[in-house]
């Protein structure tokens, strides 16, 4: 998870993700794209298919690059972890929801007909 922390930390990086998330793209596709040179592309190209974020192909004499979001999940698991409320926040949660159910069951009229037991 550290790796794939420290290649998304870039701007350029992610940005570099979010170009490769519509479609697989040449490193010459990606620098034109950048006011950097190509060689500092390929370096966080190296960066992101080191993570596992980015596979290349050679396709002839040009490698496309394509994004795998897979290595993602750990770290969005985590942050979602970190999200979820804990404790006594999750039991107060929960008795919101209760009460909130409960006042909407009573403000409601009962649909079904009552016997007249007389």
């Amino acid at each position: 998870m550290d790796e794939v922390m420290n290649a998304i930390a870039d701007p350029v990086r992610r940005e570099i993700l979010t170009l490769l998330r519509g479609e697989p793209r040449t490193v010459g596709d990606i620098a034109s794209r950048f006011t950097i040179s190509r060689p500092a592309i390929s370096r966080h190209l190296r960066v992101l298919r080191e993570s596992g974020l980015v596979h290349d192909e050679l396709m002839g004499r040009r490698r496309l690059y394509t994004l795998d979001p897979a290595p993602l999940t750990e770290l969005a698991e985590w942050i979602t972890f970190l999200r979820s409320p804990t404790g006594w926040q999750h039991r107060l949660d929960a008795l919101e929801t209760e009460v909130r159910r409960t006042a909407r069951e009573r403000s409601t009229p009962d649909p079904t007909p009552k016997e007249n037991t007389a």
